[in-house]
């Protein structure tokens, strides 16, 4: 039978290494909050490099036994990994709305998303097929096989904080990997629930390994795993800057790295778009954890013929929203993760006021839901000598840019370092061909708002990274490729 557990029985204080859990060795502690109120919610291992060290000990010792099982086992660990997480549903969309803050139903959903990835891989695992190369000297057999590439470091971000470690740990395993693991400092509670899951799924000893680290001590701790040449592959998801610092860093050793860093995406839509299909489009997009994803819409180009008619609509739908905490089961947009966050927010809206933006609806704080409030915001007449035009503002806040033609629209989207997600709405199918190839971005919607999906490549081009995530591409990056040629046969 499944087991199920409450709320505050998913919660772990404690680092995972090697099938238990063990305070931090220096026994230091930080505390998680809620985002909605300040409250602490608990108070857990603040990790350094030797905890991070122990980490990678338990990985490299369970790497043989691991790797040499058949892929039908993996993969029935990772069904049953997925079996315990889809049982417990409730009450991890419970534990990511109170330490990240997304309205309930919100955190709910990335339950069944980042389970899905799980399920996903534990199909690919059984599918890791190799070559046989066409002959090419008699008494010569050349084939090509592909294995683990070893002990991988997972590093993960706060805004969706049990699909991000999923859409990592599950391919690593898959693959026939060991993993060490760092959730970010602000959502912790929920990948160790999500650790003590595959756990009871039985994930073996030393396979699945998990530290936490503050802020001030997460660098020291993750150099541990950079410098240590058991650790083949980094994952990342988080900023530019921490994905060039991780590459840097680790190239004594040419890890193997996939990194899923910052966007800056474009959302275009022409005079020939479905209005409505754009702007349900947009609000599914942009909304999403209240703006705070790496592949919402950060710049939104409307063609002047449809200019104000678009503003009037959107502006209609987001002044809308419900804005409360994810007690409230109404909400629709939950708190900012810190006040970090806020105070961009803000300093993007007062910056863009001040280059001649209007404000449509929102833009302003709203101290009196909580600390880390902020109104959904439209803002017309935005131009490229805003910050938010150069900025990722990862929030509530949807800048309107006005356009006159196509190469215009394509010229300012991809003018831009970044090229994870761009979205364009458009009902001419020539025009339809021709921007989807123009677009400088690794994911590309459609006349769609909503384009994650574990059968399907995630990841960007120029600074937004390389290496995909999900799909059978996916898989790839957690395998060598290995040229094996016998010869003599004749």
């Amino acid at each position: 039978m499944t087991r199920t557990f409450e709320l505050a029985g998913l919660i772990r204080s404690d680092n995972f290494i090697d099938g238990a859990w063990t305070p931090a060795q220096d026994n230091v502690r930080f505390a998680v909050t809620n985002p909605a109120s300040g409250e602490i919610i608990a108070e857990v291992a603040d990790s350094s490099p030797a905890d991070a060290c122990a980490a990678t000990n338990a990985a490299a010792r369970a790497l043989p036994a691991w790797r040499a099982r058949l892929p039908k086992e993996r993969a029935a660990v990772l069904h049953r990994w997925h079996a315990l997480i889809m049982a417990n549903l409730d009450a991890l969309g419970a534990l990511i709305s109170l330490e990240q803050g997304k309205p309930l139903a919100e955190g709910k959903g990335e339950v069944a998303y980042g389970a899905s990835y799980v399920a996903w891989f534990a199909e690919e695992a059984t599918r890791i097929y190799g070559d046989l190369i066409p002959q090419q000297q008699r008494g010569k057999r050349m084939t090509a096989v592909k294995e683990p590439v070893g002990v991988v470091a997972a590093i993960t971000p706060w805004n969706f904080p049990l699909a991000m470690i999923a859409r990592k740990i599950a391919p690593a395993l898959a693959a026939g990997c060991t993993v060490v693991a760092k959730p970010a400092e602000d959502t912790p509670l929920t990948a160790s629930a999500l650790v003590l899951l595959a756990h009871e799924a039985g994930v073996p000893p030393g396979v699945l390994n998990l530290i936490t680290a503050s802020r001030d001590h997460a660098v020291a701790a993750v150099a541990e795993w950079l410098h240590d040449a058991r650790v083949r592959k980094i994952t990342f998801t988080g900023s530019t800057p921490v994905g060039k610092y991780l590459a840097r860093e680790s190239a004594e050793t040419l890890k193997k790295l996939s990194l899923e860093l910052g966007g800056n995406a474009p959302f275009i839509v022409f005079d020939d778009a479905d209005l409505e299909a754009a702007v349900a489009g947009l609000m599914a997009a942009k909304f999403r954890n209240g703006g705070q994803t790496c592949v919402c819409p950060n710049r939104v180009y409307v063609q002047a013929g449809v200019y104000e008619r678009f503003g009037a609509l959107l502006a209609e739908r987001v002044g809308a929203l419900k804005v409360a905490p994810a007690t409230d089961p109404a909400a629709q947009i939950g708190p900012m993760i810190n006040s970090r966050a806020l105070d961009k927010i803000a300093r993007h809206v007062d910056d863009a006021v001040a280059h001649g933006a209007r404000v449509l609806t929102g833009g302003k704080r709203l101290a009196e839901l909580g600390p880390h409030y902020y109104a959904p915001t439209v803002l017309a007449d935005a131009t490229a000598a805003m910050q938010l035009n150069s900025e990722e503002t990862f929030g509530p806040i949807v800048p309107l840019f006005r356009f006159e033609d196509e190469a215009e629209a394509v010229s300012a989207a991809n003018d831009t370092p970044f090229g994870l997600a761009a979205y364009f709405y458009s009902e001419g199918v020539k025009r339809i061909d021709r921007v989807a190839r123009a677009l400088e971005a690794g994911i590309v919607g459609i006349n769609e708002g909503a384009v994650a999906s574990e059968a399907a490549p995630f990841g960007g081009v120029k600074e937004s990274g390389y290496g995909r995530e999900g799909s059978k591409y996916g898989l790839d990056d957690y395998l060598s490729i290995k040229y094996l040629c016998q010869g003599n046969l004749e």
